[in-house]
């Protein structure tokens, strides 16, 4: 039984970080254990609820307390961030799903119970699908853009961060690809701002909802393509939706329709390319490690 012992980044990372092992439960019919889910995981019943995941520190009436989600929070990024800890679970075997991530075996068989335990709650699916159905009265093609800004402005240096003018030009591009086809744009961002930036487009995005960053996820994945910055979480809509995505890799891209490709794995394009690899490049070469470090280049 495999038992899954990290908890990196945001929420995108963490489901990124079940994938090959919930594939492999499927495929072979075993077990696993997941101690730090994430704090999201309600919003995502299939996968709280798999006969085959154990969640030994999933207590609702603790959680339900005043400061019960606080205290969770604290305990998982203490324990997950203490080398002591990392001592205990290599010794008990435990495995960090980070590591995982290279393991395909078993995700294109499952694919299909992948997507229905990874679907989110049905209030969530309702909304989003009702905003796609809104958008395709008026749109032959909708285009998901995903709009990292806050960390991503000092992220790597800010190499990821575009601004929104940028995206208003890569939009222009995308129209410019389909000039017979009415296109329109639902726009996920972490930051808030009026679509009326975007002059001259067929724009939507939520207000603030509840559970609104998986609200924005899910409908990314109904989209007929996504765009946006290297990000596991525009890949993982892209993944789990099925859709071509085009992530940006420089302020002067010329799109073409070929830079839509679906996402098969964390690391790979359906025509078998990097997911990761060209962007490192572009994160070294700008001074920075895998890790986003600065990178001492005087150092011997």
């Amino acid at each position: 039984m495999r038992v899954i012992c990290d908890a990196p980044g945001q929420t995108c990372n963490r489901l990124w970080t079940y994938l090959a092992s919930v594939a492999q439960c499927i495929a072979e019919k075993k077990k696993m254990v997941i101690i730090f889910y994430d704090w999201t995981i309600e919003d995502f019943p299939h996968l709280l609820h798999a006969p085959f995941i154990y969640y030994p520190l999933w207590q609702p009436w603790f959680l339900r307390l005043p400061k019960g989600w606080g205290w969770y929070k604290h305990l998982t990024w203490k324990v997950t961030h203490n080398k002591g800890w990392d001592k205990v679970f290599r010794f008990l075997g435990f495995t960090k799903g980070w590591s995982t991530m290279n393991d395909t075996r078993f995700i294109a068989q499952a694919k299909a119970e992948l997507q229905h335990i990874f679907r989110p709650k049905q209030e969530i699916c309702d909304k989003a699908e009702k905003m796609i159905a809104e958008i395709r009265k008026e749109a032959d093609i909708i285009v998901g853009v995903h709009i990292r800004h806050g960390d991503y402005k000092t992220f790597y240096g800010g190499i990821f961060y575009y601004s929104l003018e940028e995206f208003h030009q890569y939009m222009l591009q995308i129209q410019a690809l389909y000039p017979d086809k009415r296109v329109a744009f639902f726009i996920s961002s972490n930051e808030g701002f009026s679509t009326d930036v975007f002059e001259g487009y067929r724009c939507y995005r939520f207000g603030k909802e509840p559970s609104g960053d998986i609200l924005d996820l899910h409908t990314l994945s109904l989209c007929d393509l996504i765009i946006g910055p290297w990000s596991t979480y525009s890949r993982w809509a892209a993944f789990i939706g099925n859709k071509p995505l085009c992530c940006l890799y420089g302020r002067d891209q010329k799109l073409t329709t070929n830079d839509f490709r679906r996402v098969v794995d964390f690391y790979h394009f359906e025509d078998g390319t990097d997911t990761v690899g060209p962007w490192m490049q572009q994160a070294e070469a700008s001074g920075f490690d895998d890790l986003g470090r600065p990178i001492d280049r005087h150092k011997a």
